[in-house]
């Protein structure tokens, strides 16, 4: 192993994501994959990850990991249940940490950026690594301030606990900042079933779809006098997420504290 290369500590290695994203970085010349953990550990990560045999086990303890790894940096593909306590654990030992979890919430975020501060460690989190999802979302941010009139319609796997996704929440929020709040559709509508509607940010309906066959889409559908716009994002694979993720390993140590949105180093 070079002394130049980024040595990566994998939590959530035996997900989806985690397994997608480790067989990809391992071929990276710059990076090494030198450990996983998960809640399900034994496993030759090699192996676990179609690559050959490496003889480094997949690891259930992350704090431990992080002691006898001494990681340069953690990714984190875990759940919303142990994020909070994932990032606490890397910060306590001063360990940059870039999560691609979602279902963080506001107060969360405020909560991170203390401990940042508090040990002086950069966290990085993305709700969504994908390049074409983040212009997605900032060509959304520029339409808002010309089609106020805005639904989102996000798709993932049916394995996903949170809903909305992270990217559609982020979506909002930044089309938010060129849209004023206001109630979409009749004034007197109503549901015939309980959600029908989807559910409301600042009057935007969000609906989320959960189906297995889906990796994740999302359309953001713009209404205006005589027309509709579409801005829309499929991701085809887990593969899409790994050039963000790459990106944002090589510039983990140029940041500063907690930084939010993969737009933010693009």
């Amino acid at each position: 192993m070079s002394n130049s290369q980024i040595k990566i500590l994998m939590n959530g290695i035996c997900g989806k994501m985690g397994k997608a994203m480790t067989a990809g970085l391992a071929k990276e010349p710059d990076m090494q994959i030198i450990g996983g953990v998960d809640i399900k550990g034994g496993a030759d990560i090699g192996t676990l990850c179609g690559l050959e045999a490496n003889g480094i086990l997949v690891e259930t303890d992350l704090a431990a990991a992080i002691e006898n790894k001494q990681p340069n940096v953690v990714v984190d593909f875990t759940n919303p249940q142990v994020v909070m306590k994932n990032i606490r654990i890397a910060l306590e030992h001063k360990t940059p940490i870039i999560v691609g979890s979602t279902g963080i919430t506001e107060d969360d975020l405020a909560t991170i950026e203390e401990l940042s501060n508090q040990y002086d460690t950069q966290v990085f989190i993305a709700p969504n690594f994908a390049l074409g999802a983040i212009l997605m979302m900032r060509f959304a941010q520029e339409a808002a301030a010309y089609f106020p009139h805005v639904e989102v319609i996000e798709r993932h796997h049916d394995q996903k606990l949170d809903a909305p996704s992270g990217t559609a929440i982020k979506t909002m929020e930044m089309m938010s900042e060129n849209r004023g709040v206001f109630a979409q559709g009749a004034a007197n509508e109503f549901e015939k079933i309980n959600g029908s509607r989807g559910g409301d940010f600042q009057g935007m309906r969000v609906h989320s779809v959960r189906l297995p066959g889906y990796v994740a889409t999302q359309e953001v559908v713009f209404g205006g006098l005589g027309q509709i716009l579409t801005i829309k994002h499929d991701a085809i694979s887990r593969e899409t997420y790994l050039p963000g993720l790459i990106l944002s390993l090589r510039k983990i140590k140029e940041l500063k504290g907690l930084v939010y949105g993969l737009d933010k180093i693009m």
